[in-house]
């Protein structure tokens, strides 16, 4: 399923199938505030939408699901209320993907970090391509943190170590090892995953609706359960969105030049 227009997030219905592509080829489908505002509007929408069975989120282009963040878009934090805010605002989004009342399927091709790591764990299964490159390297890219959401959905699915090596030895996992650690359902080659996702869509199409979400949200209680408060990291989030590093790193990236971390 390909894009049909220039939007940065488009919804496509294919019978009782939603499509959600995000559409930013040129720069890994990276996100901006307002692709952001349209996944949560989707998501909302299609929860209560009665022509809609299972929703399934991919990136257009081949190369990248979601490769984060658009860094860019940092340019402008300047103060650790900046950075709660934007931390506070994924928590939103995410949520509203992670508790739309649908079965949800992530295609992941290429790069998956990031933000679009996040927007992918939400997601109730992932199909991958053979060369998925999952992680949050952001101890070599950023220097910021994440939510502890964020992090309590990783250590949720992969364990507290692996999540240490996603997190602090930056690693991004291949598709063999996605699977697993469990971050991934499936291994399929790119020539055929578009044919299983939609197979897949459509067994689900085929079962009790009802069963479907009551137990999505069976297994959403008993995770959120374990989950520390949202708000309880904002200490993190300030130390690290205040800092001279972060402030150098996104520079740097933003001026392609040379960064080194100082600690500070």
């Amino acid at each position: 399923m390909e894009p049909k227009s220039t939007a940065e997030l488009e919804l496509i219905k294919d019978g009782r199938i939603a499509w959600l592509i995000f559409n930013r080829p040129k720069v890994r489908n990276a996100m901006t505030w307002g692709m952001y505002d349209s996944l949560e509007r989707h998501c909302q929408a299609l929860s209560e939408d009665p022509e809609v069975d299972v929703v399934v989120l991919r990136g257009s282009g081949g190369e990248a699901f979601v490769a984060g963040t658009d860094i860019k878009q940092f340019t402008g934090f300047e103060t650790a209320r900046h950075a709660l805010d934007y931390e506070h605002r994924i928590d939103e989004v995410i949520g509203a993907l992670e508790s739309l009342g649908k079965p949800t399927i992530a295609l992941l091709e290429g790069f998956c970090v990031g933000g679009g790591a996040a927007i992918a764990m939400a997601c109730d299964f992932r199909y991958c391509t053979p060369d998925l490159r999952f992680g949050v390297p952001i101890a070599k890219t950023l220097g910021n943190c994440v939510s502890i959401t964020n992090v309590s959905r990783l250590v949720d699915l992969v364990g507290a170590a692996r999540a240490k090596e996603v997190l602090m030895l930056a690693k991004l996992f291949g598709a063999d090892e996605a699977k697993q650690a469990g971050l991934v359902t499936e291994v399929v080659a790119a020539e055929k995953i578009e044919a299983e996702v939609r197979q897949v869509a459509e067994r689900l199409g085929g079962f009790a609706p009802l069963t479907l979400r009551a137990s999505k949200e069976g297994v959403s209680r008993v995770l959120a359960a374990r989950r520390p408060p949202a708000g309880s990291e904002e200490d993190l989030i300030a130390l690290c969105y205040t800092s001279r590093d972060f402030k150098s790193a996104v520079k740097a990236f933003v001026d392609k030049t040379p960064h080194a971390w100082r600690g500070e």
